[in-house]
């Protein structure tokens, strides 16, 4: 029985797929060492140029080591043909080939097999070894089409996952001890659209089910949050804590994007959140072309209104395929990474102001253990480390003291 080793590359929607493929392989064996593997299946990522680089600096390493190798994942789409042609790669398998990759691996000839952009998967993933947490990937393809973003050419438009597989699958794996849900996909907020139902409407119905304790969303688009889910932001079972991308507070910058969001509307549903308690999380794009330094300096005074405790910020990459690609007005790299700088200082001390003012009992699923030090996350996306002399591992717990650290939370259990 030939040995099997798969590397993933992005986001959580990546994770879950990796999952679908190691549940649908019957006739190899799971490998957690690479050296030991025959074959190796690369789950790619194509966010940025950046991401193929590093997807094919990795498969360079497996070629020197004689490994047999398959790449799937959005890289599959935009590079996989350009690899298989230099012979980098075995084979190439896009998003609706990933079930059948018992059969694919088991192809004698080289091949190419990219599939279609309208698929959603039918495997009922069951089980997470090793992981404390479970990720649930409930719709697949955005119909948003932003200027950087190349996603949409590589996953589809959306579409939405049938609630009953998605209970079905949240069921199974809460009766096998997963207590925390990881809600993702490409564009979750567009959840329901084509089944005449909502992400607040299938969030209602996870918070039903025996055994969940909190429901954790990924990126959610500030026009998506409408009555159906404003209904359930007092849900105990609702993590205290949402991530909405905003991707800039100038609306100049917003039009170049095109995005359709606005900086008035968006201050005033983070305000509405924050009056609820939330801890609030955001997207944002540094030294998009168009940038320049008027836009930059009012957008950095603008972000300081916002009540953001979280952000997830880069600076801008280049994407081929798509219509940032070919704007010109460029920001210098030196001058982007100094504007991340001054963002990441701004939102890291709104953090740390958040959790002065929120000395309230926590709610820890533990994930990690370092020696006697134990670390998870609250229920407001916070980082704990835990001292503590039994193994806790996996556990929720609960800290009702604790020391606000200038990084994160600390205490002993």
């Amino acid at each position: 029985m030939k040995k099997v080793y798969f590397k993933t590359f992005g986001c959580r929607t990546n994770i879950y797929d990796t999952q679908i493929m190691m549940q649908n392989l019957d006739d190899f064996e799971l490998v957690k060492d690479e050296d030991e593997a025959d074959i190796v299946v690369v789950n790619s990522c194509t966010v940025t140029n950046g991401a193929d680089v590093s997807a094919r600096g990795y498969i360079n390493s497996l070629n020197r080591k004689g490994k047999k190798v398959f790449i799937g994942g959005c890289g599959a789409l935009s590079k996989g043909e350009e690899l298989f042609e230099k012979g980098k790669v075995f084979g190439v398998f896009g998003h609706s080939e990933k079930e059948k990759l018992n059969k694919l691996l088991k192809k004698e000839e080289r091949f190419v097999q990219i599939g279609d952009l309208k698929s959603l998967d039918k495997t009922i993933v069951e089980d997470y070894l090793g992981k404390s947490k479970a990720f649930i990937k409930i719709q697949e393809g955005c119909n948003f089409r932003c200027s950087y973003c190349i996603i949409p050419y590589v996953r589809g438009d959306a579409r939405s996952q049938d609630e009953s597989v998605i209970l079905e699958q949240i069921s199974k794996l809460a009766s096998n001890g997963f207590g925390e849900f990881v809600l993702t996909g490409t564009n979750i907020g567009s959840y329901g659209k084509d089944k005449d139902s909502s992400l607040g409407k299938l969030v209602q119905n996870i918070g039903k089910i025996r055994g969940v304790r909190r429901v954790r969303l990924g990126s959610i688009e500030p026009v998506q949050i409408d009555e159906s889910f404003r209904e359930i932001l007092r849900e105990p079972w609702l993590e205290r804590h949402l991530h909405i991308a905003l991707q800039h507070t100038s609306e100049r910058m917003l039009k170049i994007m095109r995005r359709r969001n606005s900086v008035d509307s968006d201050l005033e549903l983070f305000c509405e959140l924050k009056s609820l308690g939330f801890a609030l999380g955001t997207d944002f794009i540094v030294g998009h072309p168009g940038e320049s330094e008027e836009i930059w300096s009012k957008a950095l005074q603008k972000i300081k209104e916002f009540p953001l405790t979280h952000i997830h910020s880069f600076t801008y990459s280049k994407r081929d395929g798509t219509p940032s690609a070919k704007m010109q007005e460029i920001v210098r790299g030196d001058k982007a990474k100094s504007r991340l700088k001054e963002l990441n200082a701004i939102i890291k001390e709104k953090n740390r102001e958040f959790r002065d003012r929120h000395k309230v009992p926590l709610q820890i699923l533990v994930e990690e253990k370092n020696g006697d030090v134990y670390t998870g996350y609250d229920q407001f996306y916070n980082k704990m480390f835990i001292e503590s002399k039994i193994d806790i591992t996996k556990e929720w717990v609960d800290i009702g003291e604790y020391d606000v650290r200038e990084d994160n939370n600390s205490a002993e259990f």
